[in-house]
């Protein structure tokens, strides 16, 4: 009995020792595996930096009743459309605030990049973010695609729900500034953001700057841009297996002189998502993930949504040479996610501020490290326009 219990100690001990000894391999070859961050005294990093202002972060219910919710594969189409939406602030900022409203991609949710909104809301900025009632990864029945058509009317809604806000439900001091209202969006909501700033008929004509972080913009011909002259900022990877980098985005200057476009080498779909850091850290691209969750929620042919978006005298050409979703079988390798984020940090940041901060000096100085030290700082990255 006595060497029975002997043995179990020996053992158990053994065991206590290789686990210690697992986990000090797994915490150094997560440290040895870390992201490169920009030199200290490069001007990227200075935009990496948190802004003067803590952040402040608040859950709403914006219910919208002069719309409904369609049916959805069997379920109940329902009278209202609801919003469950976050809102970052800066805590301690008593002047005028821009508003940014933030769209989430397909199976997604309103908190699918904290890193970018935090970022922002330090720097001054409020930011509103909601889940769609057809296309986040909790609709019931399962998120659908053509509900996209539907969100620049719920940007517009949130639009008019923030600025609302007032005693009690309204935690920030700053007041916001209607003449700096943008919007930003990732996958699908990054369609939404040109919808909302671009569409003849769907747009918002309050917004006065957009961010795409991977977003389609495809069947979108050179007409379609011309509704409106918001500043624009596309953001996308190489390596992106769902929205291919070079009929989405790269081509974007030509169909609109002056749109601008950051390419990261290595960037793929899914290291935009906050989780992707470090989540993904080790595979070789995450996007053979994210393929099959969102074919799955697309159907047979995934470019079939962008035909209920409009009619080639609205701009919207189903003839464009359209890419398919996920339609290489050789996936890139991917950049790290953390540098990705740094990547679209900086640029999200640096156009924003180019178009919103208050002096001269900084819009200036935001626009100079955008065009011309984003690339010099991360070897990934480049900007054209």
């Amino acid at each position: 009995m006595f060497w029975g219990e002997h043995m179990l100690k020996k053992i158990v001990k053994i065991l206590g020792g290789f686990i210690v000894l697992v986990l000090l391999v797994l915490a150094a070859g997560y440290v040895v595996t870390g992201p490169d961050r920009p030199s200290r005294d490069s001007a990227s990093a200075r935009w990496l930096d948190a802004g003067p202002y803590t952040v402040g972060q608040r859950d709403y219910s914006f219910v919208d009743g002069s719309r409904p919710t369609n049916e959805n594969r069997g379920v109940p189409g329902k009278p209202d459309r609801t919003l469950l939406t976050t809102v970052w602030y800066p805590e301690s900022y008593q002047g005028s605030s821009p508003l940014i409203i933030h769209s989430h991609g397909i199976l997604s949710s309103r908190s699918e990049m904290p890193y970018l909104m935090e970022l922002l809301a330090s720097h001054g900025y409020v930011i509103a973010a909601a889940d769609y009632p057809l296309t986040s990864g909790s609709t019931e029945g399962g998120a659908n695609a053509e509900d996209v058509v539907n969100q620049p009317a719920d940007v517009s809604f949130l639009i008019d729900s923030v600025l609302a806000l007032s005693g009690e439900d309204k935690p920030f001091a700053a007041s916001i500034d209607t003449t700096r209202i943008g919007v930003s969006g990732y996958s699908l909501g990054g369609l939404t953001t040109y919808l909302t700033t671009f569409h003849p008929r769907l747009r918002d004509p309050r917004i006065a700057a957009a961010v795409s972080i991977a977003g389609p913009s495809a069947p979108f011909s050179p007409s379609y841009f011309e509704n409106s002259d918001a500043p624009t900022l596309a953001i996308a990877g190489s390596a992106d297996a769902l929205i291919e980098l070079q009929r989405n985005a790269e081509d974007l200057p030509e169909r609109k002189p002056g749109l601008g476009v950051v390419a990261i080498a290595g960037g793929s779909h899914l290291g935009f998502v906050g989780a992707a850091e470090p989540m993904f850290r080790f595979m070789h691209n995450p996007d053979t993930l994210g393929c099959q969750a969102v074919l799955a929620a697309l159907g047979e042919n995934p470019n079939e949504i962008f035909r209920g978006l409009g009619t080639l005298p609205e701009g919207v050409d189903m003839n464009r040479d359209l890419p398919d979703i996920c339609g290489n079988d050789e996936f890139e390798e991917a950049t790290h996610p953390a540098e990705q984020h740094f990547i679209t940090q900086v640029a999200a940041l640096t156009f924003f501020e180019s178009v919103f901060a208050d002096e001269a000096a900084r819009r200036m100085d935001a626009a100079e490290t955008l065009r011309m030290h984003l690339s010099v700082d991360f070897e990934q990255a480049s900007f054209d326009e």
